[in-house]
């Protein structure tokens, strides 16, 4: 078990440091000050010595991640800010990378110390394991985000291979990069084009490059998290589940229960619940919402186009609330639809703000979308208008055709009849992995490899 732990600690250095060998150092200090301090606060002999060590533990990993990644966004906003008023300020940026993976390593490690305080683990006494944990490769720089009183233990089983593991890793490792290569960078080419130069579309690309980019968005990253616990389940570990289908929701309160769910449930525990949660009074219980929705988009970026999103997340999360929304359980498929069909247009409404360059670029795009709608209705303009960008009206056909491909497996993803014709007839289950092989190869021939969406948070 140890030799195990030492060969994943050594590969995923390896894997982290080939990106830059320098901030592997950064690595190395966040998991050795986390370490040290999960000790201090479990040895505390007082509420209020535990709670400075914890204060400490905050303060270094927030105080990187507000270096690394806010630094300038502060600056450059107090700059702009005292310009308007007349106030002449030349405070200076730092020109310096942002770590890959940076946001999931710390959120990660934060939650050992967290935990430890809360007295609902205790501190490992074996470094080299906790160092494992903090830069497991799989799931290092993009999750998902792991718990360390959940996911610590395994570190401490002597993994065996088994084929069973292998089959499912294999087999999620192989759905991962179908969506990423053959659908979400297949997408990328209209969004990358559109939201890039704003001013030169007119409404029907703008509409279609939204709606791409949703589904680019959620092939893109599930896509890494499916890959990341393939890849874990090899190494005999278990992730946790990080989608279910979102944009099947009904609500975005159902959204978020299936959208990136190691990142919203990490906001409700140590975020919304440490605020007061619905423990309080109906106002500040939507304070606490709409708080921790606009911190979890400035944990996306430092940019203004992440933190309306989240604001417009944690604003219709407060009024399904308020409307009773959440928890009502509606047995008429109609209205099911139509709630669906709202909550993905909300979402889609969002996504603007998220993948906009800036927020004048995102106020285009929607004046765009709701001042040239007469062009809907001419399909042949349509046609010129995506030729005239460089894409074949053929090629967005092949995209959604293999989006439909990726929506039905996932919506008969339980279906016990299919699953059993799966196991049963060798012939059925090697067809679709051939096609998903030869579907991959053939799109990694003909669209440029694009990096993972979330490499930059």
């Amino acid at each position: 078990m140890r030799l195990q732990n030492l060969f994943l600690l050594v590969a995923g250095y390896v894997f982290y440091g080939w990106w830059d060998w320098r901030f592997l150092f950064l690595l190395i200090f966040s998991s050795a000050n986390d370490f040290l301090l999960g000790k201090k606060i479990y040895n505390a002999k007082n509420t209020k010595v535990r709670k400075r060590w914890l204060m400490v533990s905050l303060f270094v990993n927030l105080g990187l991640l507000g270096l690394f990644k806010y630094f300038n966004f502060f600056t450059d906003s107090f700059t702009s800010l005292a310009s308007k008023i007349g106030i002449s300020v030349n405070w200076p940026t730092l020109h310096i990378i942002l770590p890959v993976g940076l946001s999931f390593y710390t959120f990660q490690s934060l939650t050992y110390t967290i935990d430890i305080y809360k007295k609902k683990m205790e501190p490992t006494k074996d470094i080299l394991i906790f160092f494992t944990f903090v830069g497991f490769f799989p799931q290092m720089v993009a999750g998902p985000i792991e718990r360390a009183r959940l996911f610590l233990p395994q570190f401490f089983l002597k993994r065996t291979f088994t084929y069973e593991m292998a089959k499912i890793g294999g087999r999620l490792i192989l759905i991962g990069f179908f969506k990423k290569i053959v659908i979400a960078d297949s997408l990328s080419i209209l969004v990358n084009a559109v939201y890039n130069s704003p001013k030169s579309y007119t409404g029907f690309p703008t509409v279609v490059a939204t709606i791409f980019f949703a589904f680019q968005i959620y092939c893109d990253f599930s896509g890494y998290s499916d890959i990341a616990i393939g890849t874990a389940k090899l190494l005999g570990f278990d992730l946790t589940t990080n989608f279910k289908m979102p944009y099947l929701s009904t609500s975005l309160t159902e959204f978020w229960h299936r959208w990136h769910i190691s990142l919203s449930t990490w906001f409700r525990d140590y975020v919304y619940i440490p605020l007061g949660g619905n423990r309080t009074s109906n106002l500040k219980a939507n304070f606490n919402i709409f708080i921790t929705f606009v911190l979890s988009g400035f944990w996306h970026g430092a940019n203004w186009t992440f933190i309306i999103w989240g604001a417009i997340h944690g604003f219709v999360l407060i009024v399904e609330k308020m409307l009773t929304i959440k928890g009502q359980k509606n047995e008429n498929t109609f209205n099911k639809l139509i709630s669906t069909l709202l909550s993905f247009i909300i979402v889609c409404f969002a996504w603007i703000f998220f993948r906009s360059n800036s927020l004048s670029d995102a106020f285009i795009i929607i004046t765009k979308m709701f001042s040239d709608v007469n062009e809907y209705s001419n399909f042949l303009n349509m046609s010129l208008k995506f030729r005239g960008m460089g894409l074949q009206i053929s090629d967005i056909f092949i995209s959604l055709f293999f989006l439909c491909v990726l929506l039905t497996m996932e919506l008969q993803y339980n279906n016990e009849k299919l699953r059993y014709a799966l196991r049963s007839y060798r012939f059925l289950r090697w067809s679709v992995y051939y096609f998903l092989i030869i579907s991959i190869v053939f799109s990694a021939t003909k669209n440029p490899a694009g990096n993972f969406i979330y490499f930059q948070f």
